[in-house]
């Protein structure tokens, strides 16, 4: 009987010892409930009710109140908080569903509801909900409806909603919805909606809406929409819309609709539309009106006013009007051109001014005053 009692002893010890160790690495904590439902006073596990803590250095779950000094610890990532968290003065928890409250709230992996932080707030895996932050608000994932800061707003991945900075607000993906900031709003991606920046609005990819910044607005892609920018407005695809622009106003390839700059307006592909610039417009191909001091092109259809000139690339093609104090085609023209002087390799139409040169015309009929033409 003594050996097998010895022998029991013995086989219970590792267990004992096992448990009695577990419970010495879990923080203190006081739990006055039954159930789980009651207070927990520090790093209670599960509480339904009332959890009050200075900082939490374990995991937890809490359905209720969660109020802490500080943030937690790299212990405590995976916890949960659904209810209210709040910070006397910081909170926070691995994931937080409800209203977040505190001078700062921050979330391992991600914020859903409302939150506020007087100073900051943010999450590592994303923001779902409404959520304001007095200086900076931000997420390594996805915005998914209100964040602002009255400094700066960003988010590593995605936002669909409303996006403002006092300064500055930013998206490392797509942009979808309604971007503001201060000094400038810009998405890594594709952005979606209606934009204004202080000084400027970017993104990476194509922009569609409406886009408006004090000093300019870019994309690395295609613009639909409206633009206006106070020195310039740029695409490196095409512009399907209406941009305004202070000094400069381009796209890499072609435009549909306005185009209009107060020095120059042009385009890399076709402009079909309007183009306007205080200075020159230009581009490898023009169909529609350009207005500008100086206008040029290769294949122009419709009618160009250029007060001081015009002129069209070697081997191109004017059909329409040309008005301008120097017509220079180097290419052919079928149309009229009005001017002080106008000059056409291979006239096909009317010319009308003080002297009009028309070079496929028989000797003495090449340069004439008043107007030259010449019908095939």
């Amino acid at each position: 009987m003594r050996f097998s009692a010895a022998a029991l002893l013995v086989a219970l010890l590792p267990g004992s010892a096992a448990r009695a160790a577990e419970e010495e690495t879990r923080p203190w904590s006081l739990d006055l409930t039954i159930h789980d439902f009651g207070i927990g006073i520090g790093n209670s596990r599960h509480i339904d009710g009332l959890r009050l803590n200075v900082r939490d250095t374990a995991p937890f779950v809490a359905h209720g109140v969660n109020a802490t000094v500080w943030t937690p610890s790299k212990e405590a990532a995976d916890s949960e908080v659904d209810g209210l968290a709040l910070g006397l003065p910081v909170t926070g928890a691995g994931r937080v569903r409800g209203l977040a409250i505190g001078l700062g709230v921050g979330a391992t992996e991600t914020l859903d509801g409302v939150s506020a932080g007087l100073l900051g707030l943010g999450s590592g895996g994303g923001l779902r909900g409404v959520h304001l932050a007095g200086l900076g608000a931000g997420t390594g994932g996805d915005v998914v409806g209100i964040a602002a800061g009255g400094l700066g707003v960003g988010a590593g991945g995605n936002v669909h909603g409303l996006l403002a900075g006092g300064l500055g607000a930013g998206a490392g993906g797509n942009l979808t919805g309604i971007g503001v900031g201060g000094l400038g709003i810009g998405a890594g991606g594709r952005a979606r909606g209606v934009f204004a920046g202080g000084l400027g609005v970017g993104a990476g990819g194509d922009l569609d809406g409406i886009a408006v910044g004090g000093a300019g607005v870019g994309t690395g892609g295609r613009l639909r929409g409206i633009a206006v920018g106070g020195l310039g407005v740029g695409a490196g695809e095409g512009v399907q819309g209406i941009v305004l622009a202070g000094l400069g106003a381009g796209a890499g390839g072609d435009v549909q609709g306005l185009l209009a700059g107060g020095l120059a307006a042009g385009a890399g592909g076709t402009i079909q539309g309007v183009a306007i610039a205080g200075l020159g417009v230009g581009a490898p191909r023009i169909q529609g009106l350009a207005v500008g001091l100086a206008v040029g092109g290769k294949e122009v259809q419709g009618v160009v006013v250029a007060p001081a000139y015009f002129h069209l690339a070697a081997g191109g093609r004017l059909e329409g009007v040309s008005v301008s104090a120097f017509n220079r085609v180097l290419g052919e023209q079928r149309g009229l051109a009005i001017g002080l002087l106008n000059y056409a390799s291979r006239l096909h139409g009317v010319q009308i001014g003080l002297v009009n040169w028309a070079d496929n015309n028989p000797a003495g009929l090449k340069v004439l005053p008043v107007a030259n033409a010449h019908f095939e």
